[in-house]
C-alpha cells in the first residue's frame, strides 16, 4: 500500500474537516460536544475547518494522508513549540463555526476548552491536537504514517510532544510511540474524561 503524507493546501482543509468529522463520530469527547447523532460528522467537519483555517494552517504543521487514488484518509494537526494556544482575535474569527458547530453546547464547550488550557504544560513542545482517519481506513497504517514524520522531526530536534487521548483504549496505541500517560483530566466537569500523554524525544 502506497500512503502519500504531506501538508495540506487551503482548498483541501474542507476535504480534510469532513474525513475528520467522520474519523470522531464515535469519540466519547466529541459526541459530549454534539450529542445529535445524525448531524454530528457535519457539525464536527464545521469545527474541523474553522480550527485548521484560523488556528494551524499559517502557524501549525497540518498533514494528510492520500490514499493511492489521491483521496484525503486521515489527518494529523499540530502547533510547534510556543503556538498551541489561541488568541482573543482567533477565537472571536471562529465564533460564528463554533456557533453553528456546538449551538447550546457552545459555552460548556468553552468551559472544557478552558480547563483543558490551563492544565496544559508550559515546557515548549509539539502538541497533537489532533489526528484521526477515514473509519473506512482504520488499521492500515494510516495512522502511522501520520505520526511518524512528525515524531521523527521532533527526535531530530530535541523537543518534546504532548496530547490528550480521548479514547482510554488509544492510550497503548501512543505509548508505542513514546508517549507516557500522565493521569487523567476532567475537562468536561463531570463527562468523559481525557487522558494527557507526554513524549520526550529520543535525543533529549
Amino acid at each position: 500500500m502506497e500512503v502519500t503524507v504531506r501538508p495540506v493546501t487551503e482548498s483541501e482543509v474542507p476535504e480534510l474537516a469532513r474525513v475528520l468529522g467522520l474519523a470522531f463520530d464515535d469519540d466519547p469527547i466529541m459526541q459530549w460536544c454534539i450529542p445529535a447523532d445524525r448531524t454530528r460528522p457535519a457539525r464536527a467537519a464545521t469545527m474541523f475547518g474553522a480550527l485548521i483555517r484560523h488556528l494551524y494552517l499559517a502557524h501549525g504543521a497540518v498533514d494528510a494522508a492520500f490514499d493511492e487514488s489521491g483521496r484525503i484518509v486521515g489527518g494529523a494537526v499540530w502547533s510547534p513549540p510556543g503556538r498551541w494556544d489561541s488568541s482573543g482575535g482567533d477565537q472571536l474569527r471562529m465564533l460564528p463555526a463554533l456557533a453553528r458547530a456546538f449551538r447550546l453546547r457552545l459555552l460548556a464547550v468553552g468551559r472544557m476548552s478552558d480547563r483543558m488550557s490551563k492544565a496544559h504544560p508550559h515546557e515548549p513542545h509539539w502538541y497533537l491536537a489532533i489526528v484521526g482517519t477515514d473509519p473506512a481506513v482504520r488499521g492500515k497504517g494510516y495512522g502511522h504514517a501520520l505520526l511518524a514524520p512528525r515524531l521523527a522531526h521532533c527526535d531530530e530536534t530535541g523537543a518534546p510532544a504532548y496530547l490528550e487521548s480521548s479514547k482510554f483504549a488509544n492510550i497503548a496505541y501512543y505509548e508505542r510511540y513514546g508517549f507516557d500517560l500522565r493521569g487523567e483530566l476532567d475537562a468536561t466537569g463531570g463527562g468523559p474524561l481525557l487522558w494527557p500523554m507526554w513524549r520526550q524525544s529520543a535525543t533529549s
